[in-house]
């Protein structure tokens, strides 16, 4: 693997922002960065940021498809064409995200995980799979399929676990029988979230001490907050174990909401999120999520009753939203979509952060925080063009 040295522009570490610095990567990792112009006598390729951020790769925890593919297909033709459209827009990591469906298809899904994990996808590397559903609550569905809605079964459960590939859990944790789930998931080292839920504030917190720990797209998929009834929002907000997802496309979070849940939980406690679908990427048009057919009209996706049906987002764009709604500055943004994501994936002493010995998973962004170039792994997966990279002599 050649060595990429960049130079010539910001680079935010995990020391502080350097509005000029370089970075090296060698071997897949961070070797080596630094202030100011790089030490002379450098091999490899050198990539000349003229005046962009240099900045740790997004890695998104909730993204069901995009470019025509979807996670349900369960093939790896499928995976490795969402890797590579989410790797032109940032993400250096994903979790593969399933629906609502048959316990075989879901099986079939995480099994063709397991498979293109270990063959690699071209892209953004996929780190596993966040399994959505079919333990929800039937009332609060979205765009998930009613018949294959399930009450909560251990039995039915062990075997998606056991593939070995689920990182993340979502079910309503009020239903009967949820907790031995929970439980369950958390001892294989599964993060379980709160989500399609009508749960009290009262069983959020009790099913926090047994596991709990993120909350799926918070404020859709639940119960409004209400002053006497808070609910799954008003714990999210309030509970300091609990991680939030946000949607922020402005379309299933009003940027006001963004600004509220920014200051109840803190940069530290939000993932930034796309629950991304086969139409992102695509034209407007028919399509569909979970079998349930679904129109993309003016990017938003919407099943035929008006539910939301996933979204076409990035995370760059996402990005851009969060900032403009906090008023934060990209360097004080970024952890919403690397850090955090990373640390709820246990992956914090690889990825996340750009700092020595860390995985070279890096992204140039411009003024306009459009995606220049993607490295994962210390490999360019996506290059734009707009950037000068040539041989260290």
């Amino acid at each position: 693997m050649t060595p990429i040295l960049f130079h010539g522009g910001a680079v935010c570490t995990r020391g502080g922002y350097l509005p000029r610095g370089w970075l090296l990567a060698d071997g897949g990792r961070i070797t080596a960065l630094g202030e100011g112009d790089p030490p002379v006598g450098l091999a490899g390729q050198r990539v000349n940021l003229a005046g962009r951020t240099l900045a740790p790769g997004f890695i998104d925890l909730h993204a069901h498809g995009a470019v025509g593919a979807d996670t349900m297909d369960a093939t790896p033709a499928a995976l490795r064409a969402m890797a590579r459209f989410y790797a032109r827009h940032g993400v250096t990591g994903f979790l593969a995200t399933t629906v609502t469906a048959s316990l075989a298809g879901v099986l079939a899904a995480l099994q063709n995980v397991s498979t293109t994990m270990a063959e690699g996808t071209g892209g953004a590397a996929l780190l596993g799979a966040h399994v959505e559903g079919p333990f929800l609550d039937p009332d609060r569905l979205g765009a998930q399929d009613a018949a294959h809605v399930r009450a909560p079964a251990l039995d039915e459960i062990l075997p998606l676990l056991d593939t070995g590939v689920v990182r993340v859990l979502t079910l309503a944790p009020e239903l009967p029988g949820a907790g031995a789930l929970l439980e369950a998931a958390t001892a294989r080292g599964t993060v379980v979230s709160a989500g399609h839920t009508r749960a009290t504030y009262e069983e959020m917190a009790a099913a926090v001490p047994r596991g709990l720990r993120h909350v799926t797209h918070l404020f859709n998929g639940m119960e409004p907050l209400h002053h006497r009834q808070p609910g799954v929002v008003g714990a999210a907000l309030a509970m300091p174990g609990l991680t939030c997802e946000l949607i922020a496309d402005n379309i299933h979070v009003h940027p006001g909401a963004l600004l509220l849940a920014w200051r109840a939980k803190g940069t530290d406690a939000i993932a930034l999120v796309t629950d991304a679908m086969r139409g992102a990427g695509m034209p407007d048009g028919q399509y569909t999520l979970g079998g349930l057919g679904v129109t993309v009209q003016g990017g938003v996706a919407r099943l035929a009753s008006g539910n939301l049906a996933g979204s076409t987002l990035t995370l760059e764009r996402a990005l851009a939203n969060m900032m403009a709604a906090t008023g934060l500055p990209l360097p004080e943004a970024l952890p919403m979509a690397t850090a955090v994501p990373a640390r709820e994936l246990g992956l914090l002493g690889r990825k996340g952060f750009l700092a020595v010995g860390l995985d070279a998973d890096l992204i140039v962004l411009n003024a306009d925080l459009q995606v220049d170039l993607t490295v994962v792994g210390g490999a360019i997966v996506y290059a734009s063009g707009a950037l000068a990279i040539a041989d260290l002599a």
